[in-house]
């Protein structure tokens, strides 16, 4: 009989999951942005949704929750629910408001900005 590695069930059952995928097949979501039923929800078949995306909607139904919100009440990882959420966006379930990493600017803040900033924590 071997031992089983502490935890190499749940590697598996994340895997399962999202179908073998590590990340989302095109929304990237921040940790904060809002997650909410989308107002064609309760008209959608729920049939091709697995077990964590129907637990995901029967949350949301209480209202929105952040995205680090529903990893928390799933016990997942935040690259799961991720791609569990994306794809429940590219069915219609859900809808995304807020902050998207995609919406987030390629470079950081210019000098200008950074500068103001320091000068205003230097007059504190």
């Amino acid at each position: 009989m071997t031992a089983r590695r502490r935890g190499g069930d749940r590697l598996v059952a994340t895997y399962v999951v999202t179908g073998g995928r590590s990340s989302p097949t095109r929304n990237t979501l921040d940790q904060i942005t809002l997650i909410s039923l989308s107002s064609s929800a309760p008209y959608l078949s729920r049939s091709d949704l697995n077990e964590e995306q129907n637990k995901i909607l029967g949350h949301l139904a209480r209202g929105a929750q952040s995205v680090i919100e529903l990893g928390a009440f799933l016990h997942l990882p935040l690259a799961v629910i991720r791609v569990l959420l994306c794809d429940l966006i590219e069915s219609g379930h859900i809808a995304a408001s807020g902050r998207r990493i995609t919406d987030a600017p390629a470079e950081g803040p210019d000098r200008k900005t950074l500068e103001a900033v320091l000068a205003g924590l230097h007059r504190l």
